[in-house]
């Protein structure tokens, strides 16, 4: 079934509503995108991330239907990505987990969690337990300092930055009205909008969805030549698992810290200081990197740091709550909504346990 020409209004030029935009542009629909900032994402909680695409890994801290979303996104994104004009970087090469002496006891907490995932989830692949010979393998710049890991493969992870700004070019390239700069609520459009009002706001929408609050996220970027990591790592720790995304040109993002607070003052010395040792701890050439940017962004939650769809007029539906998981399970929910807007349901939902309340 395709939906019949219409117009769309989305609220929020954030990943997701990036990504609806051009797919229901490329449909050849009206779209109109009004956002609080710019086409750099600014405001937006995926500018401040690290891209990963790691549902295994991530199980050991989400629910089992995230889990799915997050498997079905990984094999979404490649399709998502091919048609964009501008290249955006992605990789396939699955997860490392690596562990000191110290926390063996978090390594073996963390196997049989993702274990016990694999029970419910069968379609994930299964965790390969690695010794030195296997470390040399899969990461050799990692064995030195470590015997033993944990690779989780076929996991992922893509640029953010780079993302954003092809979906701005796409979005431009196909004649959506962009209104940069302009937020808006969903009550100045009034009951009489002709069209689909999509919002996608993230904690912008709180007027309208006041359950949601924010959830502090920090990152690290830094530029360290002497680092030739493979694949996104996570280092395991009981007080603050840390992970080290590498992009293209010796760029790495790092990040750990998940704090329940709206603040979005600068990096704090604390948190500076674990994520950069968490780093060394790694790999001692990120003792001589150069750090670009120490940023910080709000993630939009609800009470059960699920995401939710909801409908509150015939033609107005919102999307939120990704929390921690936005680049993980953004094309699942952006599958569901063109599901919900071409048939008014989503048999798929089921299956990823998304909270649905439609008229």
């Amino acid at each position: 079934m395709t939906l019949p020409n219409t117009s769309f209004t989305i609220l929020g030029a954030g990943l997701l509503g990036r990504l609806l935009a051009v797919s229901l542009a490329r449909q050849g629909h009206s779209v109109a995108v009004y956002d609080k900032g710019g086409p750099l994402g600014e405001h937006s909680a995926a500018r401040v991330a690290g891209g990963m695409l790691a549902p295994l890994a991530e199980s050991a801290v989400a629910e089992h239907g995230v889990v799915r979303m997050g498997r079905h996104s990984l094999t979404r994104w490649p399709e998502l990505l091919a048609p964009l004009a501008m290249p955006v970087y992605f990789q396939q090469e699955g997860t490392l987990l690596v562990w000191h002496h110290q926390d063996a006891q978090e390594a073996t907490r963390m196997r049989q969690q993702l274990e016990n995932t694999r029970t419910t989830v069968t379609e994930l692949p299964a965790m390969q337990m690695l010794d030195g010979e296997g470390m040399a393998r899969i990461e050799p710049a990692l064995a030195p300092r470590f015997a033993q890991g944990m690779y989780l493969p076929g996991e992922g992870q893509l640029d953010n930055r780079q993302l954003l700004a092809s979906l701005a070019g796409e979005m431009e390239r196909l004649g959506v009205q962009l209104h940069w700069n302009t937020p808006r609520e969903l009550a100045y459009f009034g009951a009489d909008h002709p069209g689909w009002l999509l919002d996608c706001r993230g904690l912008g929408a709180r007027g309208d969805w006041p359950q949601l609050r924010g959830v502090r996220g920090e990152v690290i970027r830094i530029h360290a030549p002497e680092v030739t990591l493979q694949r996104p790592t996570r280092l395991l720790h009981p007080r603050y698992p840390a992970y080290i995304a590498p992009k293209e040109n010796n760029v790495f993002v790092i990040g750990a810290t998940e704090i329940e607070s709206e603040d979005l003052s600068p990096t704090t010395v604390r948190s500076t200081l674990e994520l950069l040792s968490a780093a060394y701890a790694v790999h001692p050439g990120f003792a001589e990197a150069r750090i670009l940017e120490m940023a910080v962004q709000c993630r939009p939650a609800l009470p059960d740091n699920l995401p939710a769809v909801r409908q509150l007029a015939a033609r107005t539906l919102q999307v939120n709550g990704m929390y921690r998981h936005g680049y993980m399970i953004a094309p699942a929910l952006h599958d569901v909504v063109l599901d919900v807007l071409e048939s008014g349901a989503s048999a798929r939902a089921a299956t990823f346990d998304l909270s649905m309340q439609l008229l």
